[in-house]
């Protein structure tokens, strides 16, 4: 018996099968024969593609009745960008409260008719591991079938529940790849506007504020509205910061967990000397150089992304270690939380690492040649896959925990309204 052609399969076969195709694949299957030219404006198409593309993270079906499955595919596929861990940048907060500037990070995750952002920041009890998650965007579908998103302003809206009862609605753009701009409208703009893209910035580094000025400067005058432009801008701005709302920029954290051959990368939280917990971003560079960075709220020259440590290579010590090793290590106390399991963990290999305070105050150490106890320090890495570090001139380690596994953030809580 033959097998059956491809033709001659069941339309749903076909369909699944097709499904593993990207949308210029499919637009050129659709020109190969007139019986599959209606193929890039089949909606069992396009929802099977997004099932298939986005199925394990969110439900594409329940992202709204009167969404067109094409239109859904177009705002997944700009949407899926903005999954993961973001860091604030500049001066901006959002609320206009006391503690609006208190949160450091921006963490995107799916849900099943939705993607929500929340504002994670240190839980405020002393000696405590948990992160408080704030709503902060809610993005989806409208009852139209558009894109929308939405800043929060009270932070009472469920996650998979819509976007609360106290919305506003925001334009979330990027600037290059690794920059996130979030602005509040004056004004509805709904469809594909809601995510734009705007060109000019596509390296890593995120741009000062006289390089966004300029930016903004030069896009002013070469529009149709020339200073017209500039004055309604300006304009905006004392309206939103009058509501107490302005424009917010995050920088995106690329590698936010460890890998094998990294496994110090990431976000990591720990203890400090008094008592209140601090994030770190641990980044590794192409010549295989660690930084550690201390991830706080934006305001002062150092105090938003302040150096803590660094060395040039990643080369371990490994057991079994010196009587000299030994001592530094068990002669300092462990800065831990209050639910820190009081196991002793054993520690599989060492690593010599720098205090960047040498870089931020460049005569910390006197002349060359001044004392190094100044600026040389440890990283003790533990069996259980964390690790903690501490400098000689300190009497104390400091040791850290994982922010963020598996797409989840770790003993986070929710923050009630006041």
């Amino acid at each position: 018996m033959a097998s059956p052609t491809f033709t001659e399969l069941p339309d749903d076969i076909q369909v699944n099968i097709f499904s593993f195709l990207n949308p210029c694949e499919i637009s050129a299957v659709a020109c190969t024969s007139r019986r599959f030219s209606p193929l890039p404006g089949s909606p069992s198409l396009w929802l099977a593609m997004c099932d298939r593309r986005w199925g394990q993270f969110t439900c594409p079906a329940s992202w709204g009745p009167n969404c067109a499955p094409r239109r859904l595919f177009r705002a997944l596929d700009q949407w899926e960008n903005l999954i993961g861990f973001w860091r604030r940048i500049g001066h901006g907060h959002g609320s206009g409260g006391a503690d609006s500037t208190c949160h450091p990070l921006l963490f995107f995750q799916w849900n099943s008719d939705c993607i929500t952002g929340s504002l994670v920041s240190p839980c405020a009890e002393p000696g405590s591991y948990c992160v408080v998650k704030s709503p902060f965007l809610w993005l989806g579908m409208s009852q139209d079938g558009e894109m929308v998103s939405y800043r929060q302003l009270q932070e009472e809206f469920e996650l998979e529940g819509g976007p609360g009862s106290d919305p506003v609605q925001a334009t979330v753009s990027f600037v290059g790849p690794n920059h996130l701009v979030v602005e509040p409208n004056g004004g509805f703009r709904s469809g594909d506007e809601d995510m734009e893209v705007v060109v000019g910035i596509e390296s890593s580094s995120p741009p000062d504020q006289a390089t966004l000025q300029m930016y903004q400067y030069f896009a002013n005058r070469t529009s149709p509205c020339g200073e017209k432009g500039v004055r309604r801008q300006r304009r905006r701005e004392r309206e939103r910061r009058k509501s107490g709302l302005v424009t917010e920029h995050f920088v995106r954290i690329t590698h936010y967990c460890p890998t094998p051959t990294r496994p110090l990368q990431g976000l990591w939280k720990g203890i400090c000397e008094n008592r209140s917990l601090e994030f770190y971003l641990v980044a590794y560079d192409d010549i295989g150089g660690i930084t550690c960075r201390r991830v706080g709220e934006p305001g002062t020259q150092f105090s938003g992304y302040s150096p803590i440590f660094w060395t040039p290579n990643a080369d371990f010590i490994k057991p079994p270690f010196s009587k000299e090793e030994y001592k530094i290590y068990t002669s300092r106390e462990h800065l831990r939380g209050d639910s820190f399991s009081l196991e002793s963990r054993l520690v599989s290999r060492i690593l010599c690492i720098n205090s960047s305070y040498d870089l931020v105050i460049p005569d910390l150490t006197g002349a060359p040649g001044g004392n190094l106890r100044n600026v040389e320090g440890r990283v003790w890495e533990y069996d259980d896959g964390t690790f903690g570090f501490g400098f000689l001139r300190n009497d104390y380690i400091v040791d850290l925990k994982h922010v963020a596994l598996d797409g989840q953030v770790l003993n986070s809580v929710r923050k009630s309204r006041m």
